[in-house]
């Protein structure tokens, strides 16, 4: 099909289904008399609340609803959704050992760091539980399949405890599956005989929507454990939309992480909100200090703006 029909078919059938739950004619007549669970001064404009509209939904045949910020409540626990991300070109030791230091101190999944600060990350960390995470065939994914399993293989015997790799852009666009599947198990394959799970980064700013289908499909069949959305050096980061995405078709035995632009609390809420399972933010403790309530820290645990990334 093409991509350009696909897309029009899937916006024509979003637009039939938002029309349908915007007439309350349209709903079950099982239904009716049931406005104790809506808000007094319901319009049934309301998306996020409106019990009406989430029970139509489920009666369509949804398993997961999708809600905006304000609805949701993390866990205190929430520190364990984040790798804490530093992947700027030209980071220091000093910035890894802080950024190692505040992911310990706030109990981050993990730190995200490139290859050559592996070695450093995994001793700062030793005896903590935060892990080790590294990216392969980044940023631009088009690097030998056979290059990317050899990075991977050799950032796990240096402590590299979760691996995110970019997938083969050009060929998924080429429609090539069968290549970018291949590239994705090799990976993989190479991760997990290392004890290493693996996220498959898609760049999901540079495909249309049936181009992010095929990428979750092959990220899938080829054992992936993540499938993750963005660099954070593309033209732009992670939506929410295209995690509810993802996490659609990867159902819910894969991890969804949400990574470039999530800069606050708000911003993590959607992504969690959509589905995601991990966040990669550079962030983090702005958005630790947010969850607080906290307006400011002093200046030893704060954490300096990264630049050149949108992580």
């Amino acid at each position: 099909m093409d991509p350009n029909e696909f897309e029009q078919i899937v916006r024509a059938v979003t637009e039939e289904v938002v029309r349908y739950l915007s007439v309350p004619g349209g709903l079950p007549a099982a239904w009716a008399g049931r406005d104790d669970e809506i808000c007094p001064d319901c319009d049934l404009n309301c998306a996020e609340k409106c019990a009406r509209k989430t029970r139509a939904v489920v009666e369509a045949g949804a398993d997961r609803i999708s809600c905006g910020p304000s609805v949701v409540e993390l866990d205190k626990g929430f520190a364990g959704l984040i790798d804490h991300t530093l992947l700027k070109p030209e980071a220091s030791r000093d910035e890894i050992k802080k950024l190692c230091e505040e992911a310990a101190r706030f109990g981050f999944a993990s730190v995200c760091v490139n290859p050559w600060n592996v070695p450093l990350a995994a001793e700062c960390l030793r005896g903590t539980n935060v892990k080790v995470c590294t990216v392969v065939g980044f940023p631009l994914g088009a690097t030998l399949p056979q290059v990317k399993i050899h990075e991977a293989e050799e950032a796990i015997k240096l402590g590299a405890q979760e691996i995110d790799m970019v997938i083969n852009i050009g060929a998924l666009k080429s429609g090539q599956d069968d290549a970018v599947e291949s590239d994705i198990r090799g990976v993989v394959e190479a991760s997990h005989r290392g004890g290493a799970i693996c996220k498959v980064i898609f760049e999901t700013a540079l495909l249309t929507v049936e181009e992010k289908v095929r990428a979750s499909v092959a990220s899938k069949k080829a054992g992936a454990d993540f499938v993750k959305t963005s660099t954070g050096f593309s033209t732009a980061g992670a939506t929410a939309e295209d995690v509810a995405l993802m996490r659609a078709i990867v159902g819910s035995e894969m991890g969804v992480k949400a990574a470039g632009g999530v800069r606050n609390l708000d911003d993590l809420k959607k992504m969690v909100c959509a589905g995601a399972t991990r966040i990669g933010a550079s962030a983090s403790v702005k958005i630790m200090e947010q969850a607080a309530g906290q307006s400011s820290v002093p200046p030893a645990s704060a954490s300096k703006p990264q630049a050149g990334s949108q992580y």
